[in-house]
């Protein structure tokens, strides 16, 4: 964690172009609700609130992708480069695009120029865990709303990328940082609301979701991931979070993490929330005997009130960092409201989205070592051997018996997004076969300090891959293909009608599979790692795909003997767009 000194930065002010922007009308609650089924924009992070990241369109499909080619790119400028997480989206004729730093940019579509760029002022001493990425930003009305590293959100007006609002979630030096995509969602009671959460559960602060008013960020309900913890709603307090000290021990409730750092989808069919909880803190789980509920958890979240309507939790007393944060992606499987999430552990899970109930689970990586199934009951059923030793019982009290955990604690998937086809029902999962040394040492909290007692070491599970993309059907567990990567997979998933999916790779290529075999049918080198999500939309009767560029994020920092190995990947900080030939397009 001493890696976190290089982080300290002083961000340039907002630059405005002089370009002239498209006529861009506001963005109606309609449109972010209806945004799966409209192929001419993409208003939400996940290209739709349920995340499934499926398009519709097919003129570029299996037959003919292998003809597709650039049609613009843009450089993000300045010595800024690494770690470009965000998934872009579209409305207009004009791209908004998040990057690292806390940077926006809007772009024009049809010949990539940038109308304006927002470059949010950053003080010294930010303490993001896992890099200076930004993931995305949430379209409503006239205004981009998205959160920055000093764990603030700030709403911008989409035609001259000016500062409409800025509201401060919490105190950054705390460990707080605001790294997600904010989703927008309906409410009866406080019409659109701004939905939320908060990073920094490395530093021990409490995991939350919040929602405010989307006009000027106004505060309207909070809910505290971590039982013990009071809510809020309309100013006043509301109802406790659990029970105080049902499964945490003494006071550590208080600093227990269960940071909601990727943010959440939402169904509107059963007008849910759904967010993943992350790691209870500290890391070292003998200091917390007990489930530590909610962390390494899913909750369904009422929108109009901010009450826990189920939770489900993957990994109870975890010992190993497998954060629950994991998207909730809501799908139709034989006539049951479901839902699957593909947790770091290294288990695919699939829940009735309508009560949190458990339906299956089942592994989507080789060799895991920290449990040896999942229960009918849905917890899972420990390895007791393979949990890190407690420190105090060594003989030195410093260091507990080391153990060698599969997956790692970076996860079977970590934060990337996975997509669902319609089409196929399969989901496809950009996981990482990789497993740890881990020990545990003892801790105390500190306010700002990073707060884990234990040490690591990352290690390949085969010599020839780590990354995965595999595809699984929820309804039986088995995978149906698998496509192998020597470096990590960080970035998202892209499925199509066209019986195509798109993802990218840290060695800078974009590629395009088919969704039914794996096979590759394209390819094209964007010149740095691809740990974005790439999109698809229609333009003027044309089908074209975005992704933006630029290796880093976690792997680099904590991947210890994999960050070696791949420690010559080029940063960068490109967004790419492609389209087919006309003549091609319309055979």
């Amino acid at each position: 964690m001493n890696n976190l000194k290089w982080l300290a930065t002083a961000s340039i002010a907002a630059i405005s172009l002089t370009l002239a922007a498209p006529a861009i009308a506001d963005v109606t609650m309609e449109d972010i609700l209806n945004d799966a089924k409209t192929p001419g924009d993409v208003v939400t992070n996940g290209m739709g609130t349920q995340g499934q990241r499926y398009s519709a369109l097919k003129t570029i499909n299996k037959d003919n992708v292998g003809s597709l080619v650039p049609a613009w790119t843009m450089s993000v400028g300045g010595e800024k480069m690494r770690g470009q997480e965000s998934q872009p989206l579209v409305k207009d004729g004009v791209m908004y695009m998040t990057g690292s730093y806390s940077r926006v940019w809007a772009i024009d579509t049809k010949t990539g120029h940038r109308i304006w760029e927002y470059a949010h002022r950053l003080p010294e001493g930010i303490m993001p865990c896992c890099d200076v990425v930004n993931r995305g930003g949430a379209l409503y009305g006239n205004m981009l709303i998205y959160g920055t590293l000093d764990a603030k959100l700030v709403a911008l007006d989409i035609k001259t990328g000016k500062v409409i609002w800025s509201k401060e979630v919490d105190d950054f030096k705390a460990g707080y940082t605001e790294t997600a995509a904010p989703l927008i969602v309906p409410s009866k009671a406080f019409g659109p609301i701004l939905v939320t959460g908060v990073s920094g559960g490395e530093f021990g602060v409490i995991g939350r979701v919040e929602a405010r008013k989307v006009a000027d960020g106004e505060l309207v309900w909070s809910r505290p991931t971590i039982e013990g913890h009071v809510g809020m709603l309309a100013g006043k307090p509301s109802t406790m979070t659990g029970k105080k000290n049902e499964t945490w021990p003494g006071d550590l409730w208080q600093t227990g993490g269960g940071a909601t750092w990727l943010g959440g989808t939402y169904d509107p069919e059963t007008n849910q929330l759904f967010f993943g909880v992350g790691n209870p803190a500290p890391w070292n789980s003998h200091m917390r005997p007990g489930d530590n509920k909610w962390s390494c958890s899913r909750i369904a979240i009422n929108p109009e009130n901010g009450e826990i309507n189920w939770g489900y939790q993957t990994t109870p007393n975890d010992g190993w960092d497998y954060d629950g944060v994991n998207e909730v992606v809501s799908f139709d499987m034989n006539g049951t409201k479901a839902a699957a999430t593909a947790d770091r552990n290294g288990f695919f899970y699939v829940l009735d989205r309508t009560n949190g109930k458990f339906l299956s689970a089942t592994p989507f990586v080789k060799n895991i070592t920290w449990a040896k199934s999942i229960g009918a009951d849905g917890r899972p059923v420990y390895d007791p051997a393979n949990r890190p030793g407690d420190p105090t019982k060594s003989a030195d009290g410093k260091k507990g018996t080391a153990v060698y955990s599969v997956p790692s604690f970076l996860g079977g998937k970590n934060w990337m997004p996975m997509a669902y086809s319609q089409d196929t029902k399969l989901f496809y999962v950009p996981s990482n076969e990789w497993g740890m040394d881990l020990w545990n040492e003892p801790i105390a909290f500190k306010k700002g300090g990073a707060y884990l007692g234990a040490g690591f070491t990352i290690k390949p599970t085969f010599e020839d891959h780590i990354g995965s993309l595999k595809a699984i059907d929820p309804a039986t567990g088995k995978i149906a293909w698998e496509v192998t990567n020597k470096a990590p997979l960080w970035g998202g998933v892209l499925a199509t009608a066209g019986g195509l999916v798109f993802y990218g790779t840290p060695e800078g290529e974009l590629k395009a599979v088919d969704a039914a075999t794996g096979k590759q049918l394209w390819a094209f080198n964007t010149g740095s790692g691809i740990v974005g999500s790439p999109i698809t939309w229609e333009q003027d009767g044309e089908q074209l795909v975005s992704v933006i560029s630029g290796w880093g994020g976690a792997v680099p920092l904590w991947g210890g003997e994999v960050a070696k190995t791949i420690a010559n990947l080029p940063q960068g900080g490109m967004v790419w767009t492609f389209k087919m030939p006309k003549k091609l397009a319309a055979n």
